[in-house]
């Protein structure tokens, strides 16, 4: 169809939105509430636009384009228009701007500068000052400053069919609000962090450890360790303002070096030791005909999800605890032992791209080092301490990098430390849906068949398609898999599950979209796009490692040797295995 926008003649496609053209045409529209694929409420009334022979402004999000269509983007009306309709979000909106998270990086901000708005206009219609909610160990809610939006709403119902928050009230009662109003850490929420992923202002942040981990470094008598997740190091190198997807392991750990780390380690150790154990444990239960399907067990929001949702199918749950929390067990146990260092002293801090590790950190039941030293150390109640002590986010890592003057860009590349360093590429692409799955396979196969696998690469499962699945033949077992991102996908796999159809021996569930590269915690924006150049990045490094596979992992080796003994073994049981919980509704 031909359409004019702004005078000028383009061809574009039916079907298609105003904003949509306008985009396609490199015309910028305004929004507060529009989302692609995500949402498109039509509520901010900032992206509307004049339409001849329309007679009031059209809200360009929802209104599709006809043929001969013509089209003013930046009329004097529409200005005036968008004007006031920001001008009237900022009457109830805090003006704390530079004490906020999202400073400089908040889309009213940013918006109210470019429409030219120098001055409080219009006085205050909301009555009372809403609270923030910090009920959450992952989440807080600061209802004062949403603008009703409703992006996290939908991510939360339809993308993760959550349904933990929602609009309730009406006229100037209206907010986003919890199960009648118990906060985010009383009801059913995952903890995924999404809706902070989406959120243009600063109405839902993660909850700040900065404070903590600067404290603990500070401290001359901790020996403060990081661990850094696969999906960190393509995301910081975006919140220090280099190309979406960049991809800065080296830098990466010399920047954290540079704030005073005693040794920078790397998740993905843990994360070729999870492989070891979870690839025994799904070959034990196919030959012993235990509960099949296996899931994966590694995301803590699918975890908190299955526990809400489906507590009838936590027995296809692997047991194994995430490598986070493996790291945090081992730094405690096999490391403090090695290098005759008081576990009490040890502080482990986490820098993940999912705000749900916040929250997993926490669980009860998450202190396996306590209990192997309690007797060694006479250890009483009121000495327990967590196995990670502190999580940070991509974006708390960056305020930490900025805070202490660090030249990221010009960071020479450094390499992680001994022996908790070492990693092979199937542990790096633990980052990406499907990941997990294939780095199961590459280890699972040769462990179960004694043969050498001759092409490593699972790209079946690769991708970003909601639900991907696969058959794999253990030398003349076939096996079905499947992968699936986002609550949404996974519901899809549990209710087959449930009603006895499942054709899947081995399932992976990723909370986020695109995988933990798409996590809440992660920099912000985060779209399909910024995702893919993540991905691409992970699956460079992975194929660029001298190991690929992680029982080839030397240093997974010697901690078995020297220490565990072997897969699914006693201390295993105890230090890298966990159990899950009926959490209801």
């Amino acid at each position: 169809m031909k359409i004019t926008i702004n005078n000028q003649f383009y061809e574009v496609s039916e079907g298609q939105t105003i904003m949509e053209a306008c985009r396609q045409a490199g015309v910028d529209v305004p929004s507060l509430c529009y989302m692609k694929d995500i949402s498109s409420n039509a509520s901010c009334g900032v992206c509307v636009v004049e339409v001849k022979g329309a007679r009031t402004l059209l809200r360009s999000c929802i209104t599709k384009v006809t043929d001969g269509m013509e089209i003013q983007t930046n009329s004097q009306r529409v200005m005036q228009a968008r004007k006031i309709n920001v001008e009237l979000l900022l009457a109830n909106h805090p003006l704390d701007c530079l004490i906020c998270d999202r400073n400089q990086h908040c889309e009213l901000q940013s918006l109210a500068y470019s429409l030219g708005i120098t001055e409080r206009r219009f006085v205050r219609t909301r009555k009372a000052v809403l609270k923030p909610d910090e009920s959450s160990l992952s989440l807080v809610r600061d209802p004062e400053k949403c603008i009703l939006c409703g992006r996290c709403v939908v991510v939360c119902c339809e993308m993760q069919t959550v349904k933990a928050i929602d609009f309730s009230g009406r006229g100037q009662k209206t907010k986003i609000s919890t199960y009648f109003d118990k906060g985010l850490g009383q009801v059913a929420c995952t903890n995924c962090g999404q809706c902070a992923l989406v959120c243009p202002t600063g109405a839902i942040t993660e909850k700040s450890s900065v404070d903590e981990v600067w404290e603990a470094i500070h401290n001359p008598e901790k020996v403060v360790i990081v661990q850094t997740a696969p999906a960190i190091r393509v995301g910081i190198g975006e919140a220090m303002g280099m190309p979406y997807g960049s991809l800065v392991t080296g830098k990466m750990v010399a920047g954290l070096r540079r704030l005073g780390f005693s040794k920078v380690f790397d998740t993905n150790f843990t994360a070729d030791l999870t492989i070891i154990e979870e690839g025994n444990e799904l070959i034990h239960r196919i030959k012993n005909q235990g509960k099949l399907p296996m899931i994966t067990s590694c995301s803590p929001g699918w975890i908190k999800f299955i526990e809400h949702f489906y507590p009838e199918s936590l027995e296809h749950l692997s047991t194994c605890k995430s490598p986070q929390q493996m790291f945090g067990a081992v730094a405690k146990t096999y490391y403090a032992e090695k290098t005759g260092i008081d576990p009490r002293k040890i502080f482990v801090v986490s820098v993940m791209p999912c705000t749900a590790k916040k929250y997993e950190a926490k669980r009860p039941e998450m202190d396996g080092a306590f209990y192997y030293w309690k007797n060694k150390l006479q250890l009483k109640e009121h000495e327990l301490f967590y196995d990670v002590d502190a999580v940070l986010t991509t974006r708390e890592l960056s305020r930490m990098l900025k805070q202490s003057g660090v030249d990221f860009r010009h960071l020479s590349e450094e390499n992680f430390d001994h022996p908790l360093g070492e990693s092979t590429g199937a542990a790096v692409i633990f980052g990406a849906t499907g990941g997990v799955m294939e780095a199961a396979l590459r280890t699972a196969y040769e462990v179960f068949t004694g043969k050498t696998l001759e092409n490593i690469d699972f790209t079946a499962v690769r991708g970003m398609s909601g639900i991907r699945e696969a058959e794999v033949d253990l030398n003349g077992t076939k096996i079905k898999v499947a992968v699936a991102h986002t609550l949404k996908n996974a519901r899809i796999l549990l209710d087959e599950i449930e009603a006895g159809t499942s054709p899947y021996t081995f399932i992976e569930v990723m909370t986020c979209p695109g995988g933990c590269l798409g996590g809440g915690g992660q920099p912000i924006p985060t779209n399909f796009e910024i995702r893919k150049k993540r991905a691409e990045s992970i699956y460079y490094e992975d194929a660029h490692k001298k190991q690929r596979k992680s029982h080839e992992n030397p240093e997974v080796a010697t901690l078995y040797t020297d220490f565990l003994k072997k897969p699914l073994g006693e201390k295993s049981h105890h230090l890298l295995h966990t159990h899950y919980f009926n959490r209801g509704l």
